[in-house]
């Protein structure tokens, strides 16, 4: 996969680093990479970046290079692939699976299932999740199959574009049936995981539809602007309506095995195409046997 660019009469651009640096935008870590692995080419040949250019030039950035992933394990598992292309792999996480390795799941993580694959097509590429998702929300995960994708996709998240709604199932009736939380999150005092509401805490913005309600249950489409982690059940929980089976900012539901949290849909720009792309992940079984609701959220897309 290469990166392209011919320079035009009316650019301002003097030197390969500039067209790299304000077009591509290319970080300098990644930059970096390039440089050391001569893949950055001046008209088909290796040059160095600070080589003037002239009308005409093409610059091309081979970013599709071979990379050692072998600190993860690969473990065989059925993947629910939405959507792939060369660029990124569109995943629909089942709950109870962390994304991540760790010492409790140095085997059984999400992206120990995407070494596997990657092993079995050939691609030699470490493992970039794009979002994260708790071990216990269910819904889509991007993995970006190059650093260049990675730092695409991660730049929509931080200027806003990339957008992620959620689908959640909450304790209560909403008295305002839409609307916005602001409210900043920081970690709580004495606990490496637990978050709260604080006002030292970074800005936190979740929006919220209240799509169905039924037996002082509601079922909520978030949509974030901010992504903090813990974010929605942190928000959710302090308005008074934690979800259901979350029992770190709620109460446990002998009848729920997990918080009934999905990421439902992913809507951002293609970083090569530069098309508005949408992905959906289905709802999934426990959500879906809230029937009413679910037969709602289908028809509310």
């Amino acid at each position: 996969m290469n990166l392209k660019y011919i320079v035009k009469s009316n650019d301002n651009y003097i030197n390969v680093k500039e067209v790299l640096k304000a077009y591509f935008k290319i970080s300098d870590r990644l930059l970096l990479r390039l440089k050391n692995t001569k893949n950055i080419l001046l008209n088909g040949s290796p040059t160095y970046v600070s080589k003037e250019v002239k009308v005409n030039d093409e610059i091309t950035v081979i970013i599709d290079f071979v990379e050692n992933s072998s600190n993860i394990v690969p473990t065989k598992m059925d993947l629910d692939i939405l959507y792939e292309d060369d660029c990124y792999l569109v995943i629909n996480k089942s709950p109870n699976l962390p994304v991540h390795p760790s010492m409790s799941h140095y085997e059984n993580s999400l992206s120990n299932g995407v070494k596997y694959y990657f092993d079995s097509i050939g691609l030699k590429k470490k493992i970039r999740p794009v979002n994260r998702l708790d071990k216990d929300t269910s819904g889509i995960v991007i993995f970006a199959k190059n650093e260049y994708i990675q730092e695409c996709l991660v730049s929509q998240m931080k200027s806003k574009v990339f957008e992620k709604q959620y689908i959640a199932v909450c304790n209560g009736t909403f008295t305002e049936k839409s609307g916005t939380i602001n409210l900043p999150i920081a970690r709580k005092q004495g606990s490496i995981i637990e978050r709260c509401v604080d006002s030292t805490g970074d800005i936190a913005i979740t929006h919220y539809e209240v799509i169905h309600e039924f037996d002082n249950i509601s079922v909520v489409k978030c949509l974030l602007e901010t992504g903090r982690t813990h974010q929605i059940r942190v928000h959710l929980s302090n308005i008074g309506h934690p979800i259901l089976g979350d029992t770190l900012y709620g109460e446990k539901n002998t009848n729920i095995s997990r918080q009934l949290l999905h990421a439902y849909k992913v809507k951002f720009v293609h970083p090569l195409t530069n098309e508005i792309v949408t992905y959906t992940a289905p709802i999934p079984d426990d959500i879906d046997e809230f029937r009413d609701a679910s037969k709602n959220i289908k028809h509310n897309n």
